[in-house]
């Protein structure tokens, strides 16, 4: 007589079981977003109360924020830095993929690994000698010492081989057939790239792009060394302002960062599509 495993638990149940972890987690997240919500509202002695509504809601404190700090100014920076970082970092990510996934060349699968083993190195390590790269460059307090690092030395490396790696993974998903018959009517690597490769490796540009973004957007540390001038802080380094020329303006600090992360919360809508559809065909052939 055939026995039942009694410790089987049904498709039922373990779906219950994992929609409660989820929801768990999520709450989890969703609880200090909204904190900083509720209290950008509050008036700065009520910042300090347990509770979590305000007895009155401040909407003026997000108006305060751009009367304190250059607001904009600071958003225009961090775009602009941001900006031309993921462009550089997509694009030579792009290039570094297309030699380990498509090209044939000695040394190349162990010089990918190595190209991976950056990812280790911590940024931090390379502060003092990137530093005194940008000194000796006249760079320092420039845009241009601003991203150069952040793309091609320890800062920038993280993103730079987690791109490759991902854009590597995409390209070898690319049937070779198409890389023949591009020769076979006489394409040269570069139009194969360009015109083949490139094109198919959409949703993975576009996930690398929305993931070096944020990354770059958020970045405080590198630009808190670099940036001199009030007018070209970024928006991380220009929030200091609430706690150093006026205090601990709990409030105003919260709404300030509560109008910074609202276009980071709209690019994910807007191509979270994309980048899904990128990190799914990425991982599909390893």
């Amino acid at each position: 007589m055939p026995t039942t495993d009694q410790s089987y638990a049904p498709p039922v149940t373990r779906g219950l079981g994992l929609h409660g972890l989820l929801t768990v987690l999520s709450l989890a997240m969703v609880v200090p977003f909204a904190w900083m919500v509720l209290a950008s509202l509050k008036s700065l002695a009520e910042t300090g109360d347990p509770e979590w509504l305000p007895k009155a809601y401040h909407w003026s404190n997000y108006a305060e924020v751009f009367r304190v700090i250059p607001f904009l100014r600071f958003v225009a920076n961090s775009f602009v830095v941001a900006g031309w970082v993921t462009f550089l970092q997509v694009f030579t990510s792009a290039f570094a993929a297309f030699s380990f996934a498509r090209l044939e060349w000695p040394g190349r699968d162990r010089i990918f690994f190595i190209y991976l083993g950056t990812m280790m190195v911590p940024g931090l390590v390379m502060l003092i000698s990137n530093y005194q790269i940008m000194v000796r460059f006249g760079l320092v307090d420039s845009y241009v010492g601003l991203v150069l690092p952040a793309v091609f030395s320890a800062f920038g490396a993280s993103f730079s081989a987690f791109g490759t790696f991902l854009l590597r993974q995409f390209m070898l998903g690319i049937p070779r057939a198409l890389d023949e018959a591009a020769e076979i009517d006489g394409a040269s690597k570069w139009q194969i790239f360009w015109d083949v490769i490139l094109p198919l490796s959409r949703p993975g540009l576009a996930a690398l792009a929305i993931f070096t973004f944020i990354g770059n957007y958020q970045s405080f540390f590198w630009p808190l060394v670099m940036m001199k001038t009030v007018d070209k802080y970024t928006l991380p380094v220009g929030l200091l302002f609430f706690d150093s020329e006026h205090g601990q303006a709990t409030n105003l600090l919260m709404a300030a960062v509560t109008m910074s992360v609202l276009p980071l919360i709209l690019l994910f809508v807007v191509l979270q599509r994309q980048l899904l559809r990128g990190i799914q065909l990425g991982a599909v052939k390893g």
